[in-house]
């Protein structure tokens, strides 16, 4: 009886070491989740060699303008109207999502879903505000000059 007692001791003994063991040597295993790519907030208007930093509103339109300058930069001709907006083609549309609001000077507006507005006035329309230059009219206007103009809208 003595050696079955022995024998189931050390039985129990080496199962337990190597129970200890595998604990030991197991991976624990890493779940990565995917993360959502955050957007930038910003891009810029290069008007005659002066770069316009735009703040980007936190919207489908900002997404889907990022994913069209991945492909590259964005030229625009645009014509005065009303002298108080520069209005331009896009050349394609972006989803839209329009407000009754008051623009203000420095306002980057879409406009129908294929024009984008440079407001160096103010008006009041249905409008998908894509960003912000923090600038004065005055100041945007000078830039911007009379007439028509041409810009690259860029990362």
């Amino acid at each position: 009886m003595k050696k079955v007692l022995i024998g189931i001791t050390i039985f129990i003994l080496i199962a337990v070491i190597v129970i200890i063991l595998l604990l030991k040597n197991k991976k624990e295993e890493v779940v990565v989740e995917p993360v959502e790519q955050e957007l930038q907030d910003t891009i810029k208007i290069v008007v005659n060699e002066t770069e316009l930093i735009v703040n980007l509103e936190d919207n489908r339109t900002k997404k889907a303008l990022l994913e069209k300058l991945d492909d590259g930069d964005i030229i625009i001709n645009a014509q005065d109207y009303s002298n108080f907006e520069k209005v331009g083609d896009l050349g394609f549309n972006l989803p839209r999502s329009d407000k009754y609001i008051k623009t203000e000077p420095g306002d980057v507006i879409l406009y129908s879903g294929n024009q984008i507005v440079l407001f160096y006035g103010t008006n009041t329309w249905n409008y998908t505000k894509i960003g912000k230059i923090n600038i004065t009219g005055e100041e945007l206007k000078s830039i911007l000059g009379d007439g028509d103009i041409t810009y690259t809208i860029t990362k």
